[in-house]
């Protein structure tokens, strides 16, 4: 499916906002891998028809309902959760499908800090109880989740063992994840090494595995797991299967579990929105401090979005496309 093909430039008329609505002026929206899934139909929430693409984003508030009173004028906002439509210059969104951020951290940083970061940050929180000097492996290394990874645990003194696919400019890719604080770079094929056990004369064998491409990556992953380790599978860019050798789960009584961050965050907005607020100001603090940087990025006008759609879904380009309104 072209996907450039699937969407065009509307204008619509804005209303005011109602009594618990808020009236926000977009300002810049990345184009993710879930926003491409939503568009091609096999995502696991889709919107109903016609519908505004763009999962994440920040905006300003320029006018509110008598309502409310989380937000004001001026405010910097982010979406709570997926599906609300930001590839657009300005719309009215429900006060609580949105969640303020500070306005002294890079537009970047804060358009693209509610899905990835999020997802890092509730992978590192949510499955084992880690410690610094603890070890965590993880693939798919290079893509947004990964990167935040390194960077949240690097902030919290956990070491990480990151795998990626080889390729021309590899050299380019591992110092660019080094600088960003990982510890351990290694491709697929020295995964499979035996090799790999020199590793862990030097640090401790994982308690945690991040698994977003399934397959043969998700199989090696696992013989390197420490002892009631666990994996957690929150993407699946192999489309292929998980693979369990019966070992793993008898012997080394591993365990295997599945995240998905929109999931999540449905149920925290409604039985705990302040672990959400929580996690939000939390990374937000760590893009104050620059220990959390976006991804590199490539910004295009709105108008451009049939380029940033293409670039978006290059092999190994590695530039998050962010549309700028």
């Amino acid at each position: 499916m072209q996907i450039a093909q699937e969407l065009c430039l509307k204008n619509v008329n804005i209303t005011h906002p109602a009594d618990n609505e808020v009236r926000v002026k977009m300002l810049a929206a990345p184009i993710n891998p879930s926003d491409i899934n939503m568009v091609q139909g096999t995502y696991a929430l889709l919107p109903q028809l016609p519908a505004v693409g763009g999962n994440e984003g920040v905006g300003v508030v320029v006018e509110i309902g008598r309502h409310v009173s989380s937000m004001r004028p001026g405010d910097w906002v982010v979406p709570v959760d997926a599906g609300l439509g930001t590839w657009c210059t300005e719309a009215v969104f429900s006060e609580d499908s949105l969640v303020r951020v500070p306005s002294d951290i890079p537009v970047a940083g804060a358009a693209t800090v509610s899905v990835n970061p999020c997802t890092a940050y509730r992978l590192l929180s949510d499955f084992e109880t880690l410690r610094p000097g603890d070890t965590i492996i993880q693939n798919a290394s290079n893509s947004g989740v990964g990167q935040a990874v390194i960077q949240i645990a690097t902030s919290l003194g956990i070491t990480t063992i990151n795998v990626v696919r080889d390729r021309e400019d590899l050299s380019s890719l591992i110092q660019r994840l080094r600088d960003l604080g990982a510890d351990h770079v290694i491709t697929e094929e020295q995964l499979r090494k035996p090799e790999m056990k020199d590793l862990f004369k030097n640090c401790p064998r994982p308690r945690l595995a991040l698994n977003c491409v399934g397959g043969k990556s998700t199989t090696e992953m696992l013989r390197h797991l420490d002892y009631g380790g666990t994996m957690v599978t929150y993407g699946g860019m192999s489309k292929q299967p998980v693979t369990v050798p019966v070992s793993a789960l008898i012997f080394k009584n591993v365990k295997l579990c599945g995240f998905w961050v929109t999931q999540w965050k449905k149920e925290r907005a409604q039985t705990d929105r302040e672990e959400i607020v929580k996690m939000i100001r939390d990374l937000c603090d760590l893009i104050r401090r620059g220990k959390l940087v976006p991804p590199p990025s490539t910004q295009r006008p709105l108008e451009d979005f049939s380029r940033a759609l293409q670039d978006s879904q290059t092999p190994f380009l590695s530039r998050k496309q962010i549309l700028i309104m």
